[in-house]
This record gives C-alpha cells, sequence and structure tokens, in this order.
C-alpha cells in the first residue's frame, strides 16, 4: 500500500521545513506549498491523504484557501496556527476544517492527530466500504473523493468533471444526450452558455490524457457523448 501523502500550507519556511522532516521519519510523503497563489493547482496535483493548512498567510488566508480547496477534495484539513482563541477554532471548522492544533505544537500530539484523521478517512475506522463508485475497464470512479483510480493512479477531479464522468460512465457504452448533461450539471440551464458544456468536456478529456487515458470520450454529431475504453483499457 502506497503511502500517505501530506500536503503543508506554511509560509513560515522553518517551521514547514520541520513538520516535514518529522513527518517524512514515518514514511509519509510531503510536499510544501511553493507558490501562494497557485496553492490549489499545486495541492490538485500533488492528491494530498490529508492537509496541514496555516490561517496567516500571504494574499489570503487559510480560511479562505479551505474554502477553495473543499470545491475539490474531502481529505481531511487540519489548521495549524499561532492564534488561540474560541472563535479560531470555530471559524477553522466552520470554513471546512476538521480539526485545529495550535502553535508552537508537540510533534507528537501533530502525529497523533494526523494518524488519527487518516484512519477515520482511509483506514479501520472509515465508512469508505460503502462509498459509491462507478467502474467501467480499470477505471473506478470515486464519488465521495471526487478521484478516477486508474491503473493504480489517483486522478483529483473537480466537482463538474467528476458529475461528467459519473453521467458518461454510469450509462457506457451507451451515448448521453448533451440535454441529460446540462439537466444534471446545471440547475439553470437558461443562464448556461451554449459552449459551457464544450469548455467543460474539453476540460475532462486533458486531465484524462495527462494520466494517460486516451480518447475515452467520444463525441456522437447530433447526439451527445459516449464513454468508450479501447482494449487496453478494458
Amino acid at each position: 500500500m502506497e503511502n500517505n501523502r501530506i500536503f503543508i500550507i506554511e509560509d513560515d519556511i522553518k517551521i514547514a521545513s520541520l513538520l516535514a522532516q518529522n513527518l517524512k521519519k514515518y514514511q509519509y510523503e510531503v510536499e510544501i506549498v511553493k507558490n501562494f497563489e497557485e496553492i490549489v493547482e499545486e495541492c490538485l496535483a500533488f492528491a494530498p491523504h490529508l492537509i496541514l493548512l496555516d490561517i496567516n498567510l500571504p494574499s489570503y488566508d487559510g480560511y479562505y484557501w479551505c474554502r477553495e480547496l473543499r470545491q475539490y477534495t474531502k481529505c481531511p484539513i487540519i489548521f495549524i496556527s499561532a492564534r488561540s482563541g474560541e472563535m479560531d477554532l470555530v471559524f477553522a471548522l466552520e470554513n471546512g476544517g476538521d480539526d485545529f492544533i495550535t502553535k508552537p505544537f508537540n510533534y507528537e500530539i501533530v502525529l497523533a492527530k494526523i494518524r488519527s484523521h487518516l484512519r477515520r478517512s482511509y483506514g479501520e475506522y472509515s465508512a469508505r466500504q460503502e462509498e459509491r463508485t462507478v467502474q467501467v475497464g480499470q477505471l473506478t470512479l470515486y464519488l465521495e473523493r471526487m478521484e478516477l483510480h486508474v491503473k493504480n493512479k489517483e486522478i483529483p477531479l473537480q466537482k463538474k468533471e467528476c458529475a461528467i464522468l459519473n453521467l458518461l460512465m454510469s450509462q457506457s457504452p451507451k451515448v448521453v444526450s448533451r440535454e441529460m448533461l446540462l439537466e444534471e450539471l446545471w440547475d439553470d440551464q437558461s443562464f448556461v452558455d451554449e459552449n459551457t458544456l464544450n469548455v467543460n468536456m474539453t476540460r475532462v478529456r486533458k486531465k484524462l490524457v495527462e494520466y494517460g487515458v486516451q480518447s475515452v470520450i467520444e463525441t456522437v454529431r447530433g447526439a451527445g457523448y459516449r464513454f468508450i475504453l479501447s482494449a487496453e483499457e478494458m
């Protein structure tokens, strides 16, 4: 089983480095954010199992980034902060966080909390066995995680990407009409530009190609789209 991946969003490089060093001793894969303007992009590329998130960050605070990240991932997010007020804990939880650790912290407590959240999300206390999945060939879509698993690769998905793949894979190899996709993806179609679906479909195809999944979404002219696997992906 692969090592759990932990993404650290902390602008104090000394603290971030010490955290990373301690976590790596316990065989965790660790990545520290590099560009604070591209936190979401870096996080999705790393596809972490857990995120450690500071509150005081350049440009936007941790509460903002937690809300942004929650649009794409349901992995545990633990706030780490020098703030210790009750309202800081309340804001952290209300903005999508799962836990709060006050600096300066005891590394044993940090590790214990990380292990606890990983067990609940992925391990012995997890309800993952009940989560919804859609499988076509060697591709498995995990709806609650918003991840597509392909030959031991985990492809992180955005909300619309996951919804598109859910519809196409659930109906595969049948054609899914544009009307059905629009109806399922947007509550009010009257405000959806005609090209919006094309743009979202292009993003899904591009992401799949980036992870080595070729030409699985076929455009059926005048009808809609169909999810078809090549022989090597069956």
